[in-house]
């Protein structure tokens, strides 16, 4: 194991602390590592919606570029940022053992305008999807665009007169950021792999992926499999709101599957729930995402489209 596997991994503190994690799992099989951090263009461009970058992966790019340029062997990603097609020559090597799927509204202590549909409230997130599927709820309420890391975030909810803003569980508590002031989103179907980190690697690394085939979670990869799958057949990225949720029943032997697609502004819903046996998992998410297409989900992933390209 003479081969010091460099790490990369954007500079935010949530990003920082998954790429510990890899690291620490990586020492305890007795592999030296080097964490490398860069700034993402994602990071950097805090003044326009994700969406209008017009870059699915946008947080992504960078450590792409690092990685075939040679400058780290591996990279750590929040799955749910991470395309549906890996560039060439980048391979999934890794799904770590998953956290909460859960969506969490923080607030500042005063529900009312959650309590009534006609009382009009003002909520923060970045994600189209979050967007719609609050919208879809709460049809009186304002949302407003919120971007950058976990803690920019969390410091603009407090600068602004915003009600509260969303965000995914997973990331406030592996930070220890998570406030005493939140409810669980229980209702909203998470982004696809949300909650699940990824390590990718050069498909021509034999070391590095060995070592890394190690660490994979075989429920979480089967699981985030179904739901990227499902959002690529729908032609996602950041680009639709698309949610999708997939668990898996150990004593039964099946997998529950959630999926929804919503227009931009919330009004139309395309969902669908199914069950199968865990064995048919690999084109699964392909099957639910046909159905959706074929009930009206193509019609509306042109709408959705045509607006984003305005």
């Amino acid at each position: 194991m003479s081969k010091i596997i460099k790490i990369g991994t954007r500079d935010s503190e949530l990003a920082l602390w998954q790429a510990h994690t890899v690291q620490n799992k990586l020492h305890a099989l007795g592999y030296q590592t080097e964490i490398i951090a860069v700034k993402s263009t994602g990071d950097l461009i805090l003044d326009k919606p994700l969406y209008e970058l017009g870059i699915t992966g946008i947080f992504t790019k960078t450590l792409d570029i690092a990685m075939l340029n040679g400058e780290v062997d591996i990279a750590v990603h929040s799955m749910k940022d991470v395309p549906t097609a890996l560039p060439k020559g980048i391979v999934q090597a890794a799904v770590l053992e998953r956290a909460t799927t859960l969506d969490i509204l923080v607030h500042k202590g005063d529900l009312t305008f959650t309590e009534k549909a006609e009382n009009i409230g003002t909520i923060a997130t970045g994600s189209l999807r979050r967007k719609a599927q609050w919208l879809h709820r709460f049809s009186n309420h304002q949302v407003v665009d919120l971007r950058g890391n976990v803690n920019t975030r969390l410091q603009k909810l407090k600068d602004n007169s915003w009600n509260g803003a969303i965000f995914a569980a997973a990331g406030l508590e592996r930070i220890n950021l998570k406030p005493e002031q939140f409810i669980n989103l229980d209702w909203m179907i998470p982004a696809p792999a949300q909650g699940a980190m990824v390590v990718v690697a050069m498909e021509n690394d034999p070391f590095s992926r060995a070592a890394l085939a190690q660490l994979n979670n075989q429920e979480a990869t089967i699981c985030t499999h179904i739901e990227r799958q499902f959002l690529k057949v729908l032609e996602g990225g950041c680009s639709a709101p698309i949610g999708a949720l997939a668990t898996l029943n150990h004593q039964e032997n099946t997998i529950h599957f959630k999926g929804v697609l919503f227009s931009l502004d919330g009004t139309k819903k395309l969902s669908i729930e199914k069950e199968i046996n865990s064995d048919l998992y690999q084109n699964f998410g392909e099957l639910c995402a046909i159905e959706i297409l074929n009930n009206g989900g193509s019609d509306l992933m042109q709408t959705i489209k045509n607006s984003l390209e305005k």
